[in-house]
């Protein structure tokens, strides 16, 4: 079941669009919650594609903000500070394709219980920390094991690491996007994300 209604859904997307415009125009956003279920503190990640490419992914695991006001922030760094790539350009804003992924709490998980396409990784080592989004194995068609050791590899430790001693958490995420939101207008044909 899903903690967020449709026009929720929309809203949060249309936010992530309208704070990325705002600060390409150098202006101020309201991020006061419009709700108060929307005013409550979630962890939250902003993902950009352009063409079905990523093009930027920031977010908070733990909750810092409101979720609206996370969902902002997120996505204007998502837009602008993701250091895999350059900072988005005004030409590049019509392309962009938005995705926004509410977290649960990050709780300790054993190895073997981490299941793919449930549950979102971060594994800690040291003072090293790498996270991966649930949909990412399923993305790139990770096993288990595969999708452990990516999540070191994220973190910088060696890929074993989830092995020898390294912390492992999980969480799951309410996942919605604009291409959800196309598929579920009346009228329209339903598909699968792709």
């Amino acid at each position: 079941m899903s903690d967020y209604s449709q026009a929720e859904r929309r809203l949060l997307l249309n936010l992530a669009r309208e704070a990325i415009c705002a600060a390409l125009d150098k202006r101020q956003l309201d991020l006061n919650a419009t709700s108060e279920h929307l005013a409550e503190h979630r962890g939250a990640f902003t993902t950009l594609h352009i063409d079905g490419e990523l093009r930027g992914c920031v977010g908070y695991v733990f909750p810092q903000y409101s979720l609206y006001r996370t969902v902002a922030e997120t996505a204007v760094a998502a837009a602008f500070d993701d250091p895999r790539f350059a900072p988005l350009k005004k030409e590049e804003y019509p392309k962009l394709e938005y995705e926004i992924s509410v977290l649960s709490p990050v709780s300790p998980i054993d190895a073997e219980d981490v299941e793919v396409g449930k549950h979102g990784l971060v594994i800690t080592y040291g003072s090293r920390r790498g996270l991966l989004l649930p949909q990412v194995p399923t993305e790139h068609g990770w096993d288990r094991e595969k999708f452990l050791q990516q999540t070191c590899i994220k973190a910088g430790i060696p890929p074993d690491a989830w092995e020898h001693g390294a912390k492992i958490e999980a969480f799951t995420a309410e996942i919605f996007s604009d291409q959800d939101m196309k598929e579920k207008r009346p009228g329209s044909k339903t598909g699968s994300r792709g």
